[in-house]
């Protein structure tokens, strides 16, 4: 049997990866942006059904799903580009989870999308209601 490779475990002296501090900035600024636009966030880093939601909120009765995706620049494309089918559907069965756990299975549901870029070093977020549809 082929051993796996052990993980270095993290230096605790070391710097922490900017990314996750990124990441973790656009989540808040999403979050932020949402409750401005009279969302109520029900959630954040929902772990669930083999993957993660970023935020879940409630609109109204809709339960909204949200994935925050972040970028230094749209060299690349922009944050909203990111998001491909597998991506989708991951977040789509989480989704199935949380309210199947919650007991809110026939609650209307739908997936947006906050697009976060970072123009010198402030958030400037784009968010698109029902980004992608739910396959059930």
């Amino acid at each position: 049997m082929a051993a796996f490779p052990r993980r270095r475990a993290r230096d605790p002296t070391s710097r922490p990866d900017p990314r996750i501090a990124r990441g973790s900035a656009a989540e808040t600024a999403a979050a932020e942006l949402l409750v401005r636009a009279g969302f109520r966030i029900v959630a954040r880093n929902v772990r669930i059904g083999g993957a993660e939601i970023d935020l879940v909120a409630e609109d109204g009765e809709e339960i909204v799903f949200v994935e925050v995706r972040s970028r230094s620049s749209s060299r690349q494309g922009g944050p909203l580009a990111t998001i491909g089918r597998v991506k989708q559907a991951r977040i789509a069965r989480a989704a199935r989870a949380f309210l199947d756990r919650a007991g809110r299975s026939d609650s209307p549901a739908r997936f947006d999308v906050v697009g976060v870029e970072w123009r010198e070093g402030r958030a400037a977020c784009i968010h698109v209601r029902g980004a992608f549809e739910s396959p059930w």
